[in-house]
């Protein structure tokens, strides 16, 4: 389905035009968030502060994950160069997203969505679950689990010098805290990397393409889902406007800050009308990927494969 089947093409040049100030005051909104959570509990000396800050910084670290997936498009900045350089240095530096290997996939994914070629669909064929094996895969996100395995992850990177930016992020990071006096609250990261940051990555993967009426479909508004997320989901499970899903498949190039705009006018024009794709929350989500029995008529592909085996 062609997006000028709904908008023309003036309206699709202004969606996919970048605004430099509208992305700075986004990458502002995620600094302010992550120093806010290194802030709380060095402020208030409470261990219900540290549990605060661990779901916080887990939040900003999905945050700046999606920010390096927006950058990883070159159009969240008008400006190729620093498009590359902030995914690189900066956006992907702080959640440990080497930035050129997930570009590779995460085009991939684009170009062969719909197909069995996509490589992300081992993170979405086993939904619908079965209620058990949901709360199976929800336990190994909590319980840590599945944070070990993903921070292992992290540090077997495929190209050479990939955890440069990583270091060099987080080498400042302990530096200012270790300025302030407060280097301790440091670990508030890494508690929200192994008991957080699972459980918000896989409600994010859940809502994207998980329970979709048809992984093998082209149409984006069959093989993919846009969820309307509220204040508490935008913060920790849809940052940056990644729950917009539908409309980034359906003109990738439109930058995040703007996805709120082409849904709103998307829907205006029908675009969703008779479909299934649109979720009015993330318990909607769960609800959509959980039955009964499970789902047996998902049409699974040896070829097809993903980064986080803990995912399925």
């Amino acid at each position: 389905m062609n997006i000028l089947s709904y908008i023309d093409k003036q309206e699709l040049r202004s969606f996919t035009t970048a605004d430099n100030w509208r992305a700075t005051r986004v990458v502002i909104v995620n600094v302010a968030l992550v120093a806010a959570g290194f802030a709380l509990p060095a402020l208030w000396r409470h261990p219900i502060a540290w549990v605060l800050a661990s779901v916080l910084l887990a939040g900003r670290a999905l945050g700046f994950a999606i920010l390096t997936h927006d950058a990883a498009h070159l159009n969240f900045f008008t400006s190729r160069k620093v498009n590359q350089w902030m995914g690189k240095w900066v956006f992907g530096a702080l959640p440990n997203v080497p930035y050129a290997a997930y570009r590779r996939g995460h085009l991939e994914h684009h170009r062969t969505a719909g197909t069995g070629d996509d490589p992300d669909l081992a993170f979405v064929t086993s939904y619908p679950a079965t209620r058990a094996s949901l709360v199976r895969k929800l336990l190994r996100d909590i319980s840590g689990v599945n944070g070990v395995k993903g921070i292992v992850y992290q540090f077997q990177p495929t190209d050479r010098g990939a955890l440069y930016p990583v270091f060099v992020m987080h080498g400042l990071i302990i530096a200012v805290l270790w300025t302030l006096g407060v280097p301790e609250v440091y670990a508030c990261w890494w508690l929200g990397q192994l008991f957080v940051f699972p459980l918000l990555l896989r409600l994010r993967v859940m809502g994207e393409h998980g329970g979709v009426p048809d992984h093998m479909d082209r149409d984006p508004r069959r093989n993919t889902a846009t969820t309307l997320a509220g204040p508490v989901a935008r913060l920790l499970v849809a940052p940056n406007f990644v729950n917009y899903h539908v409309e980034h498949h359906m003109a990738a190039t439109v930058p995040g800050y703007k996805l709120p705009e082409l849904h709103k006018l998307l829907r205006q024009r029908g675009y969703f009308e008779g479909t299934q794709c649109l979720a009015a929350s993330y318990w909607d989500v769960i609800r959509r990927c959980t039955a009964a029995n499970g789902n047996t008529a998902v049409r699974r592909t040896s070829g097809a494969c993903g980064a986080l085996d803990n995912m399925r």
